[in-house]
């Protein structure tokens, strides 16, 4: 019985027929996370240059000064800028889409840091709208505050608290 048991041991060491099913398990799910990664990360930066270029689009706008001469406000430029963006990202664009549009009076004044937020009692994201006139320096911001999911393995693209970016 003990030598029928060890050359069943023996045979079943030197078996090689099930291995890359096996090697092929260990990196299912590290590879399944790497795709996963991938596509988050294309898609966050696939919103981020699509909001790049409605901002320019919408900020030629103030540039020729055809928003300072319609009298344009912040509800009606934000329904401008909404209009150019794709439809995965224009269906809540009213709620998510902040504008900031500001009159510097020297390039070496206009604030390049990182916005700060500022928020209505309900909650919301305020946007403000002042374009200059003729020969002024405007300051356009379009942000856009998006919902993205924690991907595997601790992946996170948020930048905001509750599982947003802006």
């Amino acid at each position: 019985m003990a030598l029928k048991c060890c050359a069943m041991l023996r045979r079943f060491a030197t078996d090689r027929r099930g291995s890359p099913v096996i090697e092929f398990g260990l990196i299912v799910a590290p590879l399944a996370a790497l795709i996963v990664a991938i596509l988050q990360t294309s898609l966050v930066f696939f919103a981020q240059q699509t909001l790049e270029t409605a901002a320019e689009k919408s900020a030629r706008q103030i540039l020729t000064g055809a928003a300072q001469k319609a009298g344009t406000d912040v509800t009606a430029f934000k329904t401008l800028a909404c209009s150019k963006l794709p439809d995965f990202m224009a269906k809540n664009c009213a709620a998510n889409l902040v504008v900031n549009v500001t009159t510097v009076t020297s390039f070496s004044n206009a604030n390049t840091s990182p916005p700060a937020l500022t928020y209505d009692a309900n909650g919301n994201p305020v946007s403000s709208f002042a374009p200059g006139g003729p020969d002024s320096i405007n300051v356009a911001r379009l942000m856009y505050i998006w919902n993205v999911q924690q991907g595997p393995m601790g992946f996170d693209l948020s930048t905001m608290s509750g599982q947003k970016r802006l």
